[in-house]
């Protein structure tokens, strides 16, 4: 399997290592690694029309990945979301052009398919047997899918208190699972402290380059889905910011295929108030991020008090001429119901937030009505499903119901 790999370099400090081994943080400043590549003979070697021959995953661009073996592959089907039309959204918001990006479709019912994938993979390619992670919810779920696939043993720590499904899904997968009384910063430390103990290998996000390769392929597909363009704005539900920072990449990649120009999306992270790390970084103008006290969201997947890669959101937010947005709970909640009655899309609270958003950067004339933007479902609604809460009546088998209905039709 051809991949052109060149070398991982520090997001930080610039340092170089070579591709061989397994790889984690920049031993020299403690902060993620990026996977490089030699884009000119890439360029070279594989066009836009070979890619439109290929299987509909992310492993279309296996030579972007860090993955050199392709039996060590470790795949459900991720990739090639669909890039859904939102007319009736548009029309609500004075916009003509409106597309959501439904991640919720995936295997595992999220985005995070995505990184686990690349990650399961490049462990298993070097002979992990055990693999750990702090997750709110989805990236357990799929780490548990992905390395029961791999015949790995997976290690869980979770909020106590995040989303059931999420939980029964790591239980289900047959994974070691520990309920943590706290955030998911809280889960990390504990993590980190096994790892050193057992030598699990540590998938938190950012932690080892993967996770961030497998997210930067939603960037790829948008720009294929879109005809080789780039949309005018992305609205991106923002935790740790993996996929942010990893489309940030993909477009800088694909400029240096020759797949795009130099035009860039503005990127526009959205979080819950209750939650806001980088909306307070950002609008402070710092480089960094300060640890959230308190953090609390119905959105458990944004609820990162503190993210990794801080730095590489915010770089990336001003670097396009993006911003930092945080909606409420209420505002979240409302927009899974908007969504799903106008475009039959239930989303996730953490994708709902962007429908938030975007109602808000309208509002402020953050966002004209000929721009082109896309949303970002990050995950499916059916895995929160007492974020919304309706009732109906219940009927006798005998029963009149037709002066409900006429009382619900004005009759």
């Amino acid at each position: 399997m051809k991949t052109f790999l060149t070398h991982y370099e520090c997001s930080a400090c610039q340092a170089t290592y070579e591709p061989e081994g397994l790889k984690t943080l920049c031993p020299a400043c403690g902060k993620p690694l990026l996977a490089r590549y030699d884009l000119d003979a890439a360029r070279a070697a594989l066009s836009r029309a070979e890619l439109a021959r290929r299987g509909k995953s992310l492993w279309r661009y296996r030579e972007l990945l860090p993955v050199d073996d392709e039996a060590a592959i470790v795949s459900l089907g991720e990739g090639m979301s669909p890039l859904l039309q939102a007319p009736r959204l548009a029309q609500r918001l004075g916009l003509r052009h409106v597309w959501v990006k439904d991640e919720g479709q995936l295997p595992t019912g999220s985005f995070k398919a995505r990184g686990l994938a690349v990650a399961v993979s490049l462990a298993k390619r070097h002979g992990v047997s055990a693999v750990a992670i702090p997750s709110a919810g989805n990236a357990a779920g799929a780490l548990a899918a992905y390395a029961a696939r791999a015949g790995m043993q997976a290690v869980i720590f979770i909020p106590a208190d995040a989303p059931a499904i999420n939980k029964v899904e790591c239980l289900a997968a047959g994974a070691q699972v520990f309920f943590v009384r706290g955030l998911i910063n809280d889960a990390g430390a504990m993590v980190a402290k096994g790892t050193a103990r057992y030598r699990w290998l540590d998938v938190s996000t950012l932690k080892e380059p993967g996770r961030i390769e497998g997210k930067k392929t939603m960037g790829y597909e948008l720009v294929e889905q879109l005809g080789w363009d780039v949309p005018d704005v992305i609205v991106y539900p923002t935790g740790g910011g993996t996929g942010l920072i990893g489309m940030w990449k993909a477009f800088a990649e694909m400029e240096r295929l020759g797949w795009i120009g130099s035009k860039r999306p503005r990127m526009i992270a959205v979080q819950a108030e209750g939650c806001a790390p980088i909306v307070r970084a950002f609008e402070a103008g710092r480089e960094e991020s300060e640890l959230f006290e308190g953090a609390a969201t119905v959105a458990a997947g944004i609820r990162v008090p503190k993210a990794l890669g801080d730095f590489l959101i915010l770089r990336a937010l001003r670097e396009s001429g993006g911003a930092a947005v945080a909606v409420s709970d209420r505002e979240i909640v409302a927009a899974v119901e908007t969504l799903f009655r106008l475009e039959g899309i239930f989303a996730a609270p953490e994708g709902a937030a962007t429908v938030a958003a975007l109602e808000r950067l309208v509002a402020r004339g953050e966002i004209g009505k000929d721009e082109r933007v896309v949303l970002f479902n990050t995950g499916s609604g059916l895995k929160y499903p007492g974020v919304v809460e309706k009732s109906a009546p219940t009927l006798e088998p005998d029963a009149d119901y037709t002066p409900l209905l006429d009382a619900e039709l004005g009759a």
